[in-house]
């Protein structure tokens, strides 16, 4: 019964890789978060101050003179996102796409499940997986906050950078799932959602740096994400109904052109 449920079905097969993506993601975030310790020495700060200014702002090492400073950069700012959008464009390709070019898409739509219906509760699935994993490295965020001395990050703090970092990966996860659920190739998913990371990295981090090119800032997904500094004043209304919007976007998008096409058998 619970292999017939197409929501439950695309749990079951992605549990593998959920599992792994989750122990990976959760392993690095915490290893960085406890790295704050040492940073608080003199000798990193003046190893630190001996980087060139651009360099540091364009990894969004900006601030690493304060516990949020330095989980806002070096956790969230750059490898936990970056794991996250990898994890979420490799999923949402997978959802639709992934079936389709193994050939064993048509078999599921000769049960009685209507298109749209199907594609919405395996994308519901990975958004399920996407909530699992930032949920988790949240939770291990705030079990560190008081042996590696996270001072003026408060639960709140945590659960609001838990919600952006959940909506920016459902969002490129609704990107790889349109473009896949449109085309019907993976590849193209998959092509798709990292040239958009990459360019949305650049457009946050290094384009702002070019005289006339700051206005990039305000498109970037990371921008949304990142901008207003949750940790420490909380959710960013503006950044996470851009998020969820285009999550919503997107999916709908991709519901509606895979309800219309024909499927490769």
């Amino acid at each position: 019964m619970l292999l017939r449920d197409p929501f439950t079905k695309a749990l079951h097969d992605a549990r593998r890789s959920l599992l792994g993506w989750t122990v990976a993601i959760v392993a690095v975030g915490a290893m960085y978060a406890s790295f704050w310790p040492t940073m608080q020495t003199p000798e990193m700060t003046k190893a630190l101050e001996a980087y060139p200014e651009g360099l540091l702002e364009a990894f969004n090492y900006s601030d690493l003179t304060s516990a949020a400073g330095y989980l806002g950069s070096a956790v969230y700012g750059l490898l936990v996102p970056l794991l996250v959008a990898v994890f979420a464009i490799a999923a949402g390709a997978r959802a639709v796409a992934g079936d389709e070019e193994a050939g064993t898409l048509d078999l599921v739509l000769a049960h009685p499940v209507g298109r749209t219906r199907l594609v919405l509760l395996r994308f519901a699935a990975v958004a399920v997986g996407i909530v699992v994993v930032t949920v988790l490295l949240g939770l291990a965020m705030v079990a560190l906050s008081g042996p590696a001395r996270f001072d003026g990050i408060t639960v709140g703090g945590f659960a609001a950078m838990t919600l952006h970092l959940a909506l920016f990966g459902l969002a490129f996860a609704a990107l790889a799932f349109a473009v896949g659920a449109a085309t019907g190739r993976r590849a193209a998913a998959l092509g798709t959602g990292a040239a958009v990371a990459v360019l949305a990295y650049l457009a946050n981090s290094v384009l702002p740096r070019v005289e006339g090119l700051t206005w990039a800032r305000e498109l970037s997904p990371f921008h949304w994400y990142l901008g207003g500094s949750p940790l420490v004043d909380g959710v960013q209304p503006v950044g996470a109904l851009l998020l969820a919007g285009a999550t919503v976007a997107l999916g709908a998008v991709g519901a509606v052109t895979f309800a219309r096409r024909d499927v490769a058998v």
